[in-house]
């Protein structure tokens, strides 16, 4: 049975990416929680740094922590580095500007868009124009 959807005259001219998209999802995701983005202000706020020292500075318990950070590793926003038996966190600013270039992009577009559904004020013509 063959499907309509999906007929070959149906396609869209532009295939989208939805594997990209789904990876670009999870890098949103990880940075939108209010304990991970305290996590990126206080790494950020040094080189590298140890799970304890988050955990001091946020007053969590470890296991929280490394959770929220597990989920910042596996997007690439957070790097480790061991050294003996400590883990060293520090951010990989490289993807933290692809973020912030998503994020600007995606407003830019908003502003656009959002401009053609508001009101145009009427301009006022003054007697010396």
């Amino acid at each position: 049975m063959k499907n309509k959807i999906l007929a070959k005259e149906q396609q869209l001219d532009f295939p989208l990416d939805y594997a990209g998209i789904r990876k670009t999802l999870i890098l949103l995701r990880s940075v939108n929680h209010k304990v991970r983005q305290r996590i990126i202000e206080i790494i950020g706020q040094g080189n590298k740094i140890v799970v304890t020292d988050i955990c001091n500075e946020l007053d969590l318990d470890q296991s929280a922590v490394s959770q929220h950070l597990a989920v910042l590793r596996q997007s690439g926003v957070v790097k480790t580095e061991r050294k003996g038996k400590f883990i060293f966190y520090f951010l990989n600013k490289d993807r933290l500007h692809l973020i912030q270039a998503l994020v600007q992009l995606e407003s830019s577009q908003n502003e656009s868009l959002m401009s053609a559904f508001e009101p145009q004020k009427q301009k006022r013509n003054f007697f010396w124009q």
